[in-house]
């Protein structure tokens, strides 16, 4: 198959629109409290802004770098070691609200576990492009394949963070499909991963209060059900076209995050159903256009690296907005691109690069 001279265009401009959305949302739902916080409403949007240039001049950067350099374990085994030191790093680091999912270093602060996921895909893909044939063998294949993605849970775990645990798990289930692993396996898997998966859900109790707001948030409207039903009147309140750009109400200190997990619902109250709709229909894009690269690429290894870059932003990207429209229990998801937070845009970016050069590759 002949080389592309160009990268897909349809995936880049994508990207470029949600990034320049997503800035436009930042401020918008954190000017007041940025306002409040800080004595400047562009506090939070500038910091944002700074980061989307370094994702967007590594996007740049990687999509002219041949992905092929990353097939070698000199590449994939240093970058599954980091992740695992800087996940074990955070434990050393003072605790943010019972949390350790942050690394900081006076003003710069960043999360290992985006650093994690595609550090993940990379050694998946690297480990699974000629284990095709051998799938099935347990020990040989499926164990050690799956190895990376159990250290990585169970640290992400211990954080806690359960949200992003389960993208983990999620990706790893399905590049491990992608390869020919009988369902049965994951079924194995699912069975094994049930009671400590009812442990962190039941046992534990603000996730069990979360469960139980999510099955029924009218029951205490004031506390453990405020933050769903604020996020549905936000959405509902935005009609066909919205209240208007800056003009949404939820965000002034009833919506809860309302820059970060919340800022799909800031942006159905203000832009409306066809601003929802038109940002889902940009993730659709990406999906579509990151699938298409996947399915086309001749070469096992870039197959699995593009099927991993788009399963980890279409999944993150489900669950946020499920999120807010009440679908799935509260995870604490960001959403790709748009939800404020550094870490999270420039690995996502520089994961778009990777997958723009890709595309080079396909018709």
């Amino acid at each position: 198959m002949a080389k592309r001279v160009g990268v897909d265009k349809w995936l880049f401009g994508a990207t470029l629109v949600l990034v320049v959305i997503g800035l436009l949302m930042v401020f918008s739902a954190s000017a007041v409290m940025a306002k409040e916080r800080f004595g400047s409403p562009y506090a939070f949007v500038i910091r944002q802004s700074l980061w989307a240039v370094f994702g967007l001049t590594a996007m740049t950067i990687l999509m002219q770098v041949d992905y092929r350099r990353f097939n070698k374990p000199n590449v994939v085994f240093p970058a599954v070691a980091v992740s695992v030191l800087l996940l074990l790093v955070a434990f050393l680091m003072q605790d943010s609200h019972a949390t350790h999912r942050w690394i900081r270093f006076g003003a710069l602060s960043f999360q290992p576990s985006e650093i994690a996921k595609p550090a993940l895909v990379l050694f998946l893909a690297w480990f699974l492009q000629n284990r095709m044939h051998s799938i099935e063998d347990f020990r040989g294949t499926i164990l050690p394949a799956a190895l990376p993605s159990l250290i990585f849970i169970a640290l992400i775990l211990k954080e806690p963070d359960l949200g992003t645990a389960l993208v983990c798990a999620g990706v790893t289930a399905l590049m491990l499909y992608l390869a020919g692993m009988n369902v049965r396996y994951l079924g194995i898997a699912a069975l094994a991963a049930a009671p400590v998966l009812y442990f962190m859900l039941f046992r534990v109790k603000w996730r069990r209060d979360r469960i139980l707001a999510f099955l029924n948030p009218e029951s205490d409207p004031l506390g453990k059900g405020f933050h769903i039903i604020q996020s549905l009147i936000a959405v509902g309140t935005g009609g066909l076209r919205g209240l208007g750009y800056m003009d949404g109400r939820q965000k002034l200190f009833y919506l809860p995050e309302p820059h970060t997990d919340y800022i799909f619902a800031n942006i159905a109250e203000e832009l409306g159903l066809i601003g929802a709709i038109a940002v889902v229909g940009l993730f659709v894009v990406l999906g579509y256009r990151g699938m298409r690269a996947a399915i086309l690429s001749k070469d096992p290894f870039a197959r699995f690296l593009a099927f991993g870059i788009t399963a980890t932003l279409l999944i993150q990207a489900f669950f946020n907005i499920s999120v807010v429209l009440a679908l799935v229990p509260t995870k604490g998801i960001t959403l790709p691109f748009i939800s404020y937070g550094g870490t999270s845009l420039f690995i996502m970016l520089a994961s778009i690069g990777v997958l723009l050069n890709i595309t080079r590759e396909v018709d």
